[in-house]
C-alpha cells in the first residue's frame, strides 16, 4: 500500500560559499533539487527540514531561516500528491555530506551558473527549477 501525500514540503538551501548543495534524485520526480521531504507529521516544517536534511545527505542543521513559501502544483510519487505547500529554509549545517543511496543517485556542490545549464538542459526537478527562478537563482 502507497502512501498518502500530505500536501507539504521542505526544502533546504544549503550553501557553501558560492555553492548550493544539490542532489540528484533516484526516484521520481527525477531530476536535481535541494536536499527536500514531506513534513509527514513531523511538529512543525522546521522539524522536517532538520529530518529531511540528516536523512538525505547526513547534515546537521546548525541554524535554519525560512526563506520562501507557497503552494506549487507539483506532482508526487504518492498518492493524491498533486500539490504542495512549499517551506523553504537557508540552512547552516554541520557535518559530511553522505547522500542516501536509496534516494539520491548524486550529491554535490554547484555554481549558480552549473544550476542555470542545469535548468537550460531541463536537468533540475520541475518544481525546483519554478522556486529557483522564483527566489532569484536562475
Amino acid at each position: 500500500m502507497s502512501k498518502i501525500c500530505d500536501h507539504t514540503s521542505v526544502g533546504m538551501f544549503v550553501w557553501s560559499g558560492d555553492k548550493l548543495l544539490l542532489i540528484e534524485r533516484r526516484r521520481f520526480p527525477e531530476g536535481f533539487a535541494v536536499p527536500a521531504g514531506h513534513v509527514d507529521g513531523d511538529v512543525s516544517f522546521e522539524n522536517a527540514a532538520k529530518r529531511e536534511l540528516k536523512e538525505e545527505v547526513g547534515l546537521d542543521a546548525e541554524s535554519i531561516e525560512l526563506i520562501a513559501e507557497g503552494r506549487k502544483e507539483n506532482k508526487c510519487r504518492r498518492e493524491g500528491g498533486t500539490w504542495h505547500y512549499w517551506k523553504l529554509y537557508k540552512v547552516v549545517a554541520k557535518g559530511e555530506v553522505v547522500r542516501s543511496k536509496d534516494e539520491t543517485k548524486h550529491a554535490g556542490w554547484y555554481t549558480v551558473e552549473e544550476i542555470r545549464e542545469m535548468a537550460e538542459e531541463n536537468r533540475l526537478e520541475p518544481v525546483m527549477q519554478e522556486w529557483f527562478k522564483e527566489i532569484k537563482i536562475i
